[in-house]
């Protein structure tokens, strides 16, 4: 009796140490998660969503050097950007980490489409953007409220939205990669130069002229040379611009040069002086980095940026060009969900259907408007 009295003892013993175990790695957990998802953001980037592991097996497969991608992904655009997604991770070998930013209303549309099959094992985060941090900086036509894009302006707080990462990748939702995004990510930044873009003389973008864009490739067709302010910054009118749409970020340099502040300064500056050009409808991003970037940025292989084919629904370049290249950007009027877009066929083949079947709505809607 006595053995069997010490041996129970014992047990109830292993048991309140087991539960004391369980006890203490809950609290840890139930910690780690508070903080993960109520970190506060001075500027409203709260995050949302994370998937911090993919499984095993893929871990091993895939190369241990984190790469972060920005993405923005309006809920009108959202096929878009999960058709980029899915092109860059289905890519590489690289353990990249989407960082998604989204509106608080996108949230739940967008977590239910990355649960389909073909995105399960991708690594993101979800972030969302509060509009309200652009007040003062962007001025809304109230007769046009509904074609105001406050997304288009995450890539303006890149340091917010990726806090510890040093480097980082930010694509447009209308692109589609079809090489190892590793490659653009190694993009060599010369010193002092915060970002590297794909210049809009180079030898990719120049052969094609792009009708009814005005200066397409130069600063005088994004900023007005009229007022005073432009000219005292003594920037020459005919330098040649760059397409914001894909590039690569230093972000230790991008904090020492307070970048963001810089671009917020021109932003609540165009409020008041309206800066900017009126040549081509409506660019109300790329007027800022222009003046802050003048001269002062490092240049990607034009190959991960072939862009304008939204320009137009016609083939502008050949179908050996659109393969070779590393990166295609729908930028222009016609989107790639669309359809008449020339190389659709190119973006279908990385789209996923949308399991709540919102997204074929809007492009239908979208074929009818670019039919008119």
């Amino acid at each position: 009796m006595t053995l069997r009295k010490v041996n129970i003892s014992i047990l109830i013993v292993a048991i309140v140490i087991f539960l004391l175990v369980i006890h203490h790695n809950f609290l840890s957990l139930s910690d780690f998660l508070r903080r993960e998802l109520s970190d506060p953001s001075p500027l409203g980037l709260q995050p949302i969503d994370f998937i911090p592991a993919a499984p095993q097996r893929l871990a091993d497969e895939r190369n241990d050097k984190e790469i972060a991608v920005v993405i923005a992904a309006s809920d009108e655009r959202l096929g878009g950007a999960i058709a980029a997604m899915n092109s860059i991770y289905q890519h590489t070998r690289s353990n990249v980490v989407f960082h998604i930013v989204t509106l608080n209303d996108t949230v739940d549309h967008l977590r239910m489409w990355l649960r389909s099959p073909p995105l399960k094992n991708m690594r993101y985060r979800i972030l969302e953007f509060d509009p309200r941090v652009l007040e003062g900086k962007v001025q809304v036509d109230p007769q046009k409220a509904d074609t105001f894009k406050p997304l288009t302006f995450a890539r303006f707080y890149l340091p917010n939205l990726v806090p510890h990462a040093e480097k980082v990748i930010y694509v447009d939702d209308d692109v589609i990669v079809q090489d190892d995004i590793v490659e653009l990510y190694n993009t060599p930044l010369k010193a002092g130069h915060a970002a590297a873009f794909s210049d809009d003389c180079d030898s990719t973008s120049s052969k094609v002229a792009v009708r009814g864009a005005g200066n397409q490739y130069n600063y005088i067709g994004f900023l007005d040379y009229q007022k005073e302010t432009i000219r005292k910054l003594a920037m020459k009118a005919n330098t040649c611009s760059f397409n914001p749409g894909v590039f690569v970020a230093n972000l230790t340099e991008w904090k020492l040069q307070n970048i963001t502040k810089q671009l917020e300064k021109w932003m609540a500056l165009n409020v008041v002086e309206e800066l900017y050009s009126k040549t081509l409808a409506g660019s109300i991003t790329t007027p800022p980095l222009l003046i802050v970037f003048y001269k002062q940025h490092s240049s990607i292989d034009p190959m991960w940026n072939v862009r304008h084919l939204g320009s137009s629904a016609g083939k502008r370049y050949s179908p050996q060009f659109v393969k070779a290249a590393k990166l295609l950007h729908w930028n222009g009027h016609f989107k790639p969900w669309g359809r008449t877009a020339s190389y659709a066929e190119v973006w279908e083949r990385w789209y996923v259907p949308d399991p709540a079947g919102k997204f074929n709505l809007i492009r239908r809607h979208l074929e009818a408007y670019e039919a008119k």
